[in-house]
């Protein structure tokens, strides 16, 4: 008996089929595979995105989902360490991957950055131009749209999330307070939040300058790479803080229950400049894989 053929955009794959329905398609057709599992509540986040966005595409790429509990075999050729991973493969070999539930826009990046663009080249113009400003420039740019429009409740998001951006994450915080439940679940505000989080981790730490010293006289301080790092992240200086946390990760992975990992995934979700998350995405990339 002869198995059917997949559907064409999102099907599971089980060991058996892997060389036929993963390896060889990806010499067509780039195949992204999620590595997931039932008990894992962040892969439910993230599989109806990677379903959705593999409808929307239209064949640009095909969404392969592996079980990791049903099909073990799979993720321990693959090296996966955590759910959910993703990994995409093009002409037969894994080629780039990420970790943890992305949000839809990076999971759009991650894609674009591979040349995977859907169908009708779909993006979100006011993104790309609040992107073009500096952390500044877009603070300004919203503080005097609200001086027009001061009831906006979506212009005091858009503020939260400038003043996070420059490292006044308490100002930030006191605007997050006072937003309607219906922003509270807005991916802006999320972010912001997750901001806020690194800094609560500042509260009880040294100053920047003197992290800065420890580091000069010995670079194998790990807790000194964490610290500066959110230093630098809270502050907006997002290569900064992205550089010791790859620092952290290159020197010891499972420092602290594995945190280097989870930071940089944090940060991630929090940094919009695309190419700076690509580019420590590909380096967090190949120092876990």
């Amino acid at each position: 008996m002869t198995d059917s053929p997949p559907p064409a955009h999102s099907f599971d794959v089980a060991t058996a089929s892997f060389e036929q329905d993963v390896l060889a398609r990806s010499m067509d057709v780039p195949v992204l595979v999620d590595f997931w599992a039932d008990w894992c509540a962040p892969c439910k986040q993230l599989k109806p995105i990677l379903e959705k966005l593999a409808a929307e595409y239209g064949g640009s790429f095909v969404l392969a989902k592996i079980n990791s509990d049903e099909e073990q075999q799979l993720p321990a050729l693959f090296g996966v360490r955590s759910l959910p991973t993703v990994i995409l493969l093009k002409g037969g070999r894994p080629v780039d991957g990420f970790m943890g539930a992305l949000p839809e826009s990076q999971v759009r990046e991650f894609l674009s950055r591979h040349e995977i663009v859907a169908a009708d080249g779909a993006g979100n113009e006011s993104e790309i131009e609040s992107e073009s400003l500096s952390p500044e420039q877009a603070l300004a740019d919203v503080e005097a749209r609200i001086a027009a429009d001061p009831n906006n409740d979506e212009l005091q998001l858009d503020l939260a999330v400038a003043l996070s951006r420059v490292g006044e994450v308490e100002r930030a915080g006191n605007i997050l307070d006072q937003l309607p439940a219906k922003l509270a679940t807005d991916d802006r505000a999320k972010r912001v939040q997750a901001t806020l989080g690194f800094a609560a981790t500042l509260r009880d730490a040294p100053p920047l300058n003197a992290l800065e010293h420890r580091l000069a006289q010995d670079e194998s301080n790990l807790e000194a790479h964490h610290l500066a790092g959110v230093h630098y992240l809270v502050a907006g200086d997002y290569e900064a803080a992205l550089h010791q946390f790859i620092e952290l990760l290159r020197r010891d992975k499972q420092w602290n229950d594995g945190l280097a990992k989870k930071l940089l995934i944090d940060a991630f979700n929090i940094i919009d400049d695309e190419d700076l998350v690509g580019r420590y995405r590909r380096k967090m990339s190949s120092l876990l894989f």
